[in-house]
């Protein structure tokens, strides 16, 4: 019998009993021809990372002969919040989710403090740092009770301004309303003297369009598919993304259940899957092809901004990571010290 898993209304402890009913992983013994794991996914089948994970889990059938599946919902098809994610997989009452830590601020709040936009300069610093980034969030899930089997290493994109007028300096852009997709952002644009705003994405088209903001900060790679061409004519590169990896979290309760050959599958391909991105991670010629794309479509590439507008906003940035740590705690404290430290060994 299949039951739709609901949002929270009352305690915790009612949801994951109602979970459990519905989504609970039954194993039939050892005997059993096949093992199925019900896994959770946020995103949409049609994003990249979606397709890893649907990589994921055909290696994992192959490497078992059939004998282990993961059954992938994708667009959070099982109607889990993400929000309330390390709960349930700590309750058992899902057997795997894909992990993006920045979702889980309320119940850990040291992981917004892992990485944030303006932490990185050049785009190969980010492969030295993925190991500690990854080492921070298997110990925070690993609190949780849940294991990780490797994930997907998302691509470094390029990001930057995206105007009406041509700006491609500070100076210019502090006469303009700003996009933003994330608070710290806020913070280090005002730090700037720069009016920057939150707006989601799938609301920034018409909040150009409208005038409600003049330009967005938006990775500029994939700014074609939300057309932003059509009401923006004018990009200028600042900096590569801070790309947080997506890691595939499995419940004790799931993972105690599979025999010791099935563990070892599970993070084989894992690790296959976070190897291969990784490798794809950096690749200036993606980037080149994507610039060239969007000037067939009309925009005007702008020349970068300077390395003295480059340092003012990293300088921002790390003021306002500084705050978000503090934010967190203790915990968010001892995170960005951290990452400190290997952004200084990694060449900032």
């Amino acid at each position: 019998m299949s039951v739709k898993a609901k949002a929270p209304r009352r305690s915790f402890g009612a949801v994951a009993a109602g979970v459990l009913a519905g989504l609970a992983l039954t194993f039939a013994g050892q005997a059993s021809a096949e093992t199925v794991l019900k896994m959770h996914s946020q995103i949409v089948e049609s994003r990249p990372e979606a397709k890893r994970l649907n990589e994921f889990a055909a290696k994992v059938a192959e490497k078992s002969g059939g004998d282990l599946k993961i059954q992938v919902y994708h667009a959070g098809s099982l109607g889990l919040k993400d929000s309330d994610l390390l709960r349930i997989l700590q309750a058992g009452a899902v057997d795997m989710a894909m992990l993006y830590g920045e979702y889980y601020t309320r119940d850990a709040p040291g992981l917004a403090a892992v990485y944030v936009q303006g932490a990185i300069r050049k785009p190969e610093q980010h492969l030295k740092l993925l190991p500690t980034i990854r080492q921070i969030y298997e110990e925070a899930y690993q609190a949780w009770g849940i294991r990780t089997v490797g994930g997907v290493v998302s691509p470094v994109f390029d990001v930057g301004i995206h105007c009406k007028d041509p700006v491609d300096s500070l100076e210019q852009l502090r006469s303009k309303k700003l996009r933003v997709w994330a608070a710290h952002l806020v913070d280090t644009f005002n730090r700037l003297d720069v009016a920057a705003q939150v707006i989601p994405q799938n609301e920034m088209y018409l909040a150009l369009q409208t005038g409600v903001v003049d330009c967005a900060y938006y990775l500029s790679t994939v700014a074609s598919t939300v057309s932003l061409q059509e009401v923006t004519s004018y990009e200028s590169y600042l900096h590569p993304w801070a790309a947080v990896p997506w890691m595939f979290g499995i419940s004790q309760k799931a993972w105690s259940s599979l025999t010791p050959e099935q563990q070892a599958i599970l993070k084989e391909a894992g690790e296959e899957v976070w190897t291969e991105t990784a490798a794809a991670a950096v690749d200036p010629e993606r980037e080149a092809k994507a610039r060239a794309e969007r000037e067939k479509l009309g925009i005007k590439m702008l020349p970068p901004f300077s390395q003295a507008d480059v340092d003012a906003f990293v300088a921002a940035s790390k003021s306002a990571w500084l705050a978000l740590a503090q934010k967190a705690g203790p915990s968010g404290v001892a995170i960005y010290e951290r990452m400190q430290a290997e952004i200084a060994k990694a060449g900032e």
